[in-house]
């Protein structure tokens, strides 16, 4: 949801915090717009990262509830190499997405981040977006670092529809960071460094 963090998908590099450098995409290009969107589901954190530690993000489109999130413009290019990256595979090979438009849902694989979702539409395009192939109540939730939910927490801050304090409450609210991050922390994430 960071746009410095979708620059490094993009364009190549490392976001601060992270312990990973990615290649960057074929077309390095910034997306035509960015706009907020909220979607059908849950956001929780499960698993281990070995980019951020902690708890990865994970979209369950099956769950109760609504999912804050920013809805880039870019290419069905852009797309399937940002997929690659977080599968970590090299860019460079188109994802077949008949599949996922068709049905709203395709396995590319059995492991996170392998699953392509297409939740609905907006302005007549497709809104695509990957995750892993379970639920979020298959899975043991994940307590999320500090400079994961610190990027999150920005990206959804830039979108300009939500306020810090709902920000903070909404993350803090998702399994994996409930009962771990109170969003008196997470708003201390958010305060600029002096």
């Amino acid at each position: 949801m960071d746009a410095d963090r979708l620059r490094c998908y993009l364009a190549g590099g490392r976001p601060p915090g992270s312990a990973r450098t990615h290649p960057g995409c074929r077309n390095p290009g910034d997306p035509e717009r960015s706009v907020p969107i909220e979607l059908p589901g849950t956001l929780y954190f499960a698993g281990e990262s070995p980019v951020w530690t902690g708890g990865r993000a994970f979209y369950d489109p099956g769950a109760e509830g609504r999912v804050w999130a920013r809805a880039h413009l870019i290419t069905a290019e852009q797309f399937s190499d940002i997929a690659a990256q977080e599968m970590y595979r090299d860019p460079g090979d188109d994802l077949d997405l008949r599949t996922a438009l068709a049905r709203g849902r395709d396995s590319l694989g059995p492991g996170r981040y392998e699953t392509v979702v297409c939740p609905g539409f907006l302005g007549g395009l497709p809104v695509l977006t990957f995750t892993s192939p379970g639920r979020s109540t298959d899975v043991a939730w994940t307590r999320p670092s500090a400079a994961y939910l610190r990027h999150l927490a920005s990206g959804l801050l830039a979108a300009g529809c939500w306020s810090a304090p709902a920000v903070a409450r909404y993350l803090s609210r998702a399994p994996g960071a409930a009962g771990a991050w109170t969003p008196e922390e997470i708003a201390e994430l958010m305060a600029p460094e002096v």
